[in-house]
């Protein structure tokens, strides 16, 4: 399979970290539950935590107030005097 293909920032995490996660969805996102879980401290959590978040932050982007309009004018919905209106 060829093409371009974007990776969701949660995919870009490693086999680790994903498992991390997965875990404190599962327990809630208690961190008391976690600290049992992996048996470490609540500063180890919330630094793995912290961590993760920095991670993900870094792969976040907003998407462009504007995508819709363009998108639509991608698909021909809409022309471009009607983008150009909706945009400004």
């Amino acid at each position: 399979m060829e093409g371009d293909f974007e990776v969701p920032g949660l995919a870009r995490l490693s086999a680790e970290d994903q498992l991390f996660v997965i875990a404190f969805v599962r327990h809630h996102g208690s961190i008391k539950k976690m600290e049992g879980l992996f048996e470490v401290s609540y500063p180890t959590i919330k630094n793995r935590l912290n961590a993760i978040s920095a991670q993900l932050d870094r792969s976040f982007e907003a998407p462009s107030p504007n995508l819709r309009v363009l998108e639509q004018l991608e698909r021909g919905e809409i022309t471009v005097e009607e983008a150009l209106k909706q945009m400004t």
